[in-house]
């Protein structure tokens, strides 16, 4: 997998995380770096190890799908990112997290329910033969980056950008699914 799929796995995966990032900021009674270092960690880590939890479960069912993995992958990012877009589009604003964001709790539910889709790919990762730990780190550090940029953007601007950004992050999603089925089909 080349280093510019795995940048733009690592934003696409970002995104939900953003989205959540953004949310918190806007929640919290005042941003501090100190918080949204906390919001980060929290989302860089779990965008980290899902993969690696992923990719070690698809590791050991390959031997039993290897003849239709590229479809599989395919289907799994397209799902994903499909579901992403769904959710952005016609999501329910009143389901939108309201607890304080900055509990130790509310930040691990979120953190796990913003990188389950990292899991995901990190299954489709192992089907397609990717190692895992370099794909997992820089997933890790971008999810860090846009996650703390995210958690200051909410508490300046709000949620202006939070749904149109999730769009992006399915369609990116989408496009690398449609990637690894052509090259599977088409240079093999």
């Amino acid at each position: 997998m080349s280093e510019w799929a795995i940048i733009l796995l690592g934003i696409g995966l970002s995104m939900d995380a953003f989205a959540v990032a953004i949310a918190s900021g806007v929640t919290a009674k005042k941003m501090h770096l100190r918080h949204a270092m906390l919001i980060a960690l929290f989302f860089g880590f779990f965008q980290a190890l899902m993969p690696i939890i992923g990719w070690a479960g698809g590791f050991f069912a390959r031997v039993y799908i290897e003849s239709f993995d590229h479809w599989l992958a395919f289907l799994l990012l397209s799902f994903i990112g499909g579901k992403m877009i769904y959710e952005a589009i016609w999501g329910d604003l009143s389901q939108e997290e309201s607890s304080d964001p900055l509990n130790i709790y509310v930040l691990f539910t979120l953190a796990i329910a913003t990188s389950i889709d990292a899991l995901a790919v990190g299954i489709t990762l192992s089907f397609i033969n990717v190692s895992i730990i370099r794909p997992a780190l820089e997933i890790g550090i971008i999810t860090f980056l846009i996650s703390l940029a995210g958690a200051y953007i909410g508490g300046i601007f709000g949620h202006l950008f939070e749904r149109k950004l999730e769009i992006v992050g399915g369609l990116v999603l989408i496009g690398i699914g449609v990637k690894i089925l052509a090259d599977h089909i088409f240079f093999i």
